[in-house]
């Protein structure tokens, strides 16, 4: 069975000021706040056991609002990263709630119109390797994008100036195990991360990453823009509940 891990560190800046007193992910898309969402994309998919990854800022909002994940029919848990140091040093915190079995990790303000139950089960039948979701963007450069050779992906390059493809890697990621002794061997980045890329492009070289095809639609609302985007997209297509 698949572990969730739902990652809703940061300090939502970019969403200033309105992002000064609340988190980014209290904030509303439709009738619902935005941490719901990819609590809601792992429930579809199966996954009963989830972690929150919270920031320090608004751990007790976060319990407050989702509780146990009774209201969602899962089983909700939380752990606090102190510093945002990356994506990757955000899985990693989830080492023990995993208790060695496969992990699913979204990005606690992605907002997928695809349901995964099918995807995620194959992976859980795998004996190992690693999954990411690609959605087809007219932007790119503003993303990881997947690099492809013989219908594989031979590599993820963050926000390339020339991208070798139009699939960027979304914030939905399925991974074994083994994704925790990678994440104590990184290195951090320029900025001082723990790249989830990084991590990526580790089982890709192993050949054992495979790629999810998101067919629907996928936004992260990080910005004042993606944010506006999203409440017009869960208000086209109000069967997401």
């Amino acid at each position: 069975m698949i572990k969730g891990v739902v990652l809703a560190g940061g300090k939502g800046t970019r969403l200033w000021p309105v992002t000064k007193v609340t988190g980014k992910h209290f904030l509303p898309v439709g009738d619902k706040p935005i941490i719901y969402y990819p609590i809601l994309t792992l429930k579809k998919a199966g996954v009963k056991d989830i972690l929150v990854v919270c920031g320090p800022e608004h751990t007790d909002q976060y319990v407050k609002l989702l509780g146990s994940g009774e209201e969602f029919g899962v089983n909700l848990y939380y752990t606090i990263q102190v510093e945002p140091k990356g994506i990757a040093h955000g899985l990693g915190l989830a080492k023990s709630f995993s208790d060695g079995k496969k992990v699913a990790l979204i990005l606690g303000d992605n907002i997928f119109g695809d349901e995964f139950s099918k995807d995620f089960s194959n992976f859980d039948k795998k004996n190992s390797g690693a999954a990411v979701v690609l959605k087809r963007v007219p932007d790119p450069q503003r993303f990881g994008v997947a690099k492809f050779k013989n219908k594989k992906v031979e590599r993820v390059i963050e926000k390339p100036k020339n991208p070798p493809s139009d699939w960027a890697v979304t914030g939905l990621y399925l991974y074994d195990n083994r994704v925790f002794n990678i994440i104590d061997n990184l290195k951090p980045s320029d900025r001082g991360e723990y790249e989830i890329t990084d991590v990526n492009n580790w089982y890709i070289r192993e050949g054992s990453m495979d790629f999810i095809k998101a067919k629907k639609y996928w936004i992260d609302a990080g910005t004042f823009e993606s944010l506006h985007q999203a409440n017009l997209l869960v208000r086209k297509n109000r069967n997401f509940k």
